[in-house]
């Protein structure tokens, strides 16, 4: 592919330029979070709310409205809101804390991201805002109200948006070169009235001066920088933004907007009752605008934050559009403010918008050009729309995450010292963790911190469309300030100890596999140098969740949240412990995966011929356990059900199977692969201890799928799954009275919802049921749920495993799909058929509805908003309502690799 925007991806991992270093890096959300609690018993959501966010600078991450900054953000750009009638000035998107939701943290408002390239040269996103004043405390208040069996209050509910009063904000910008960024930004005012609108399109830097640090809390920042208005030429306003490490911008606005000048500085008066160091704070722009507080702004026209204030009445049905330019010119910055520059009357860019709209013009182009290079060119014009807004979204979703655990342990010279239960608190242990680097989020409201398992998952369809920064994601979990030195990945901010699936070493083989593929070309490098680190963390797994050495695993809550009759990450009230079917899943698939890419490092080093066997032999071990327990007798395979299910070691040794048909049962599924043959006549060393371990210890293979059976081009198989039990699992997955959904595989039976299985402890019942839609309790929170929803991940991967099946089965094995119809399909077809499941979630059915929005009749009809696509965190087991995160393009995001591979073809 050779089109403008591979080429710009090209140089850029060349090292011969810079395209990235401006992007959509700044956070929808930076309160709330764990870096900024200084709390002393982690009340996150507590300390640092939504009310204090607009007054208090931000220690670790900034935030903003369709905002981007620089990779390091030393200088932020987003956008103001105000419609003449809120109480708060709107600079970031609200939502309720996990207290406040009556199913946990939740996002109230409605914003879109509809396009970016890769480099970002491109972007454009949309967001719709309500002309009557925004009812803060109606969602609040009404969702406290509500129980966990309510549905949500949501910003729709309240009806400011009916009769469509309400205006479509679309933010966009263009890369002129790497430092020279085209700002353009639409109100439309969909209303059958005038309203007004104001927009104050804002660049502030992030505050590295207030901490106690001389040259900010990384030694890289002397002396504080500062913005100053220029002389206005030829009608434009234009500011001169000073950083002595970021260097030299100048910003400037069409039409000579009025500019508003303050600092990035806390409201200590406000907020605390203390005098502040400077007159002129962060929630100036409030005050000036909505309390009328002229004298909160500086009239001297400088400081650390800068708005141009385009106000007036916009008419009904017509738009206002605003054009702003942002150009570094390199040097280093002068910091203070210098007022030697201002001699020269001139901005350094004479007619900053004469090439404005063609530059727009042309990225936009290249933008087309790029995804019509990408896309399959079988899809459908709406398999295209979803598709390019899933990888919009993904590539949106990127955002500078910064977090020195040690600092933030310690506190900062200018701050109070942190409450000495910090020092035994919250992460205590991951002191070695030193994070500033771009990276892939679940989504930057919900989930504004990077969950390792979760990126594993963005990284596929990232490989789409950037592979390189797919491959630099997976790189940066393992380096030595991400990876603890006893070889855990980090989980996420909120507890870096948890412990996720482990498919890390998953994503890195398929996205080396989806990179060679494009290119032509393997990299071999990146696969031998994660091959090393995911030693590390495989033995950090054998050693540290295998309580008995048995190979039966205890990872706990798994990243599954409530699936389970217990919280696996706790003590259980039984006392023992859990034997987990989809830990030691989890652990077969990555002793594959290990194998698979040690034997493609020995294609080139037949040393590896030794790792491959250590991993069969494990392997088989694992194998055996799930069977029997180590030897002890037992097994996490129910005959008489045909389906895998946990077991409770209680302390008395007695083992007791906890029956929930759930996703823990389906997950050996996952542990499957298959060999070609004439790899193995390549690898004589490997061939000939597989089958040594095959005929010597049988009582280690006898249960399992025989490597030593040819299948389809005489590849073989290994896999915990014999073909007969294959067969009974997949009759319970494909069963639309229990897991089968019309929109992919449900995460617990849907037979449970007339029998819920319930476990007595002390008089007390723990039990679970069949949930379609959201949690009816506060577990974990109560924002996640994986009693009865679909989840994106593990239906990938079934599909995954599906596939790999029929790799070796090929057409001699036939299911019935659905289960009971009569309908034969090989697992090939099975996994197509899912694949175009999950699709339709999203997809115009016969009717042109789409089924994640249900019975929202304004995304389902309205022309303003049917074509707008959310990506949720999980999906109602029966109808496929969008539920949770609405945002978690995250992991969801794979649906664009679905539709890749499956999209364009009838159903």
């Amino acid at each position: 592919m050779n089109t403008a925007e591979h080429q710009r991806l090209a140089a850029h991992r060349e090292q011969k330029a810079n395209w990235k270093n401006w992007g959509p890096y700044l956070s929808e959300r930076a309160w709330g979070t764990v870096r900024e609690d200084y709390s002393d018993y982690g009340a996150a959501w507590d300390y640092f709310s939504h009310d204090r966010a607009r007054s208090r600078a931000y220690r670790w991450n900034e935030d903003g409205l369709a905002g981007i900054s620089d990779r390091h953000q030393y200088l932020c750009f987003a956008l103001a809101l105000w419609n003449g009638r809120d109480s708060i000035l709107k600079e970031r998107l609200f939502g309720l804390t996990g207290s406040e939701g009556n199913h946990g943290e939740d996002v109230k408002e409605y914003y879109f991201y509809l396009d970016s390239t890769p480099t970002h040269t491109y972007m454009k996103m949309l967001y719709k805002y309500p002309q009557a004043a925004f009812p803060y405390g109606d969602l609040a208040a009404e969702n406290r109200r509500r129980g966990f069996h309510d549905f949500e209050y949501e910003l729709l509910d309240t009806g400011v948006f009916n009769d469509n009063r309400y205006f479509d904000i679309f933010v966009e910008y263009a890369k002129a070169g790497e430092e020279d960024i085209l700002i353009k930004i639409t109100a439309v005012n969909r209303g059958p009235e005038a309203a007004e609108c104001y927009l104050l399109p804002t660049l502030w830097f992030r505050n590295t001066w207030s901490w106690g640090y001389p040259a900010g809390p990384m030694g890289d920042v002397p002396g504080k920088p500062c913005l100053q208005q220029m002389p206005e030429p030829k009608g434009v306003a234009a500011v001169e933004a000073n950083h002595p490490a970021a260097g030299r911008y100048y910003l400037y606005a069409e039409d000579s907007p009025d500019l508003l000048f303050t600092e990035n500085e806390t409201n200590a008066e406000r907020l605390f009752g203390l005098p502040n160091s400077s007159p002129y704070v962060k929630d100036a722009f409030h005050r000036c605008l909505v309390n009328g507080e002229i004298e909160a702004v500086n009239a001297e026209q400088y400081g650390t934050k800068v708005a141009a204030l385009y106000g007036g009445s916009i008419p009904a049905g017509t738009s206002r559009t605003v054009r702003l330019r942002l150009t570094g010119v390199g040097g280093q910055g002068l910091g203070a403010r210098d007022q030697s520059s201002l001699s020269d009357p001139q901005p350094p860019t004479p007619d900053p918008f004469n090439d404005f709209d063609d530059i727009f013009a042309q990225r936009q182009a290249e933008a087309d050009e790029f995804y019509a290079a990408v896309q399959n060119p079988r899809l459908s014009e709406d398999e295209q729309r979803v598709q390019r807004q899933a990888l919009a979204g993904m590539l949106w979703s990127k955002q500078l995450f910064y977090y020195d655990i040690e600092q933030w342990l310690r506190g900062d010279p200018g701050g109070p010292p942190p409450a000495a239960s910090r020092r035994y608190g919250r992460n205590h242990q991951w002191d070695h963790l030193n994070n500033f680097d771009i990276i892939s989020m679940p989504d930057k409201w919900e989930y504004p911190w990077y969950a390792t398992w979760d990126l594993a998952f963005h990284c596929i369809p990232l490989a789409l469309v950037d592979a390189d920064f797919a491959k630099r994601q997976l790189e940066l979990m393992t380096r030595e300030w991400y990876m603890h030195p006893n070889g855990q990945l980090p989980a996420y901010e909120w507890a870096f100890g948890d412990v996720n699936p482990p498919v890390h070493a998953w994503a890195v083989w398929r996205v080396y596999k989806i990179d060679e593929k494009q290119t032509g070309q393997a990299d071999r490098a990146f696969l031998e140098g994660m091959f090393h680190k995911l030693l590390l963390n495989f033995t950090w797994w054998v050693n540290r969740k295998d309580a008995e050495g048995n190979n039966i695993f205890q990872g706990g809550f798994l990243g599954l949240d409530n699936i389970s009759v217990f919280d696996r990450s706790a003590a259980l009230p039984t006392g023992g412990h859990i034997d987990q079917s989809d830990g030691t899943s989890w652990m077969g698939a990555f002793c594959l995966t290990m194998l698979t890419i040690a034997l493609e490092l020995a294609k080139e080093e037949p040393i590896y011929q030794d790792s491959a066997t250590k991993f069969f032999e494990h392997f088989l071990r694992i194998a055996h356990s799930i069977s029997h327990m180590g030897g002890e007798g037992h097994s996490l395979w129910d005959e008489a059900d045909g389906f895998f299910y946990d077991a409770l070691h209680l302390p008395d040794d007695r083992v007791v199977a906890l029956k929930v048909r759930s996703l823990v049962g389906l997950l050996p599924l996952f542990a499957v692969d298959t060999i070609e043959p004439e790899l193995l006549e390549t690898m004589p060393d490997f061939k000939r201890r597989l089958h040594w371990f095959v005929q010597n210890r049988f009582h280690l293979s006898g249960n399992i799928a025989s490597v030593d059976v040819p299948g389809v081009g005489e590849r073989r198989l290994v896999a915990f799954l014999t073909r007969e039990r294959l067969v009974r699992v997949l009759q319970k997955m494909l069963d639309e009275n229990e897991f089968l959904s019309g929109y992919g595989i449900r995460s617990v039976s849907k037979y449970h919802r007339d029998h819920p299985y319930s476990f007595d402890v002390d008089g007390q019942a723990h039990t679970v049921s069949y949930q379609p839609a959201e949690s009816e309790s506060g577990l974990f929170g109560g924002n996640s749920n994986w009693r009865g929803p679909i989840w994106f991940p593990i239906n990938y991967l079934i599909i995954e495993s599906l596939q790999k099946f029929h790799h070796y089965y090929g057409d001699d094995l036939k299911v019935e799909c659905p289960t009971g119809s009569g309908q034969m399909m090989t697992l090939g077809e099975v996994a197509i058929e899912l694949s175009q499941r999950l699709m339709r979630l999203f997809l115009r059915n016969a009717e042109g509805r789409r089924p994640i929005y249900g019975g929202l009749h304004l995304f389902q009809t309205d022309p303003h908003w049917r074509d707008l696509i959310l990506f949720n965190e999980y999906f109602h087991g029966d109808n496929g309502a969008g539920l949770g995160a609405s945002h978690q393009t995250g992991w969801t995001g794979v649906i664009a690799k679905l539709i890749q591979q499956s999209g364009g073809q009838d159903d």
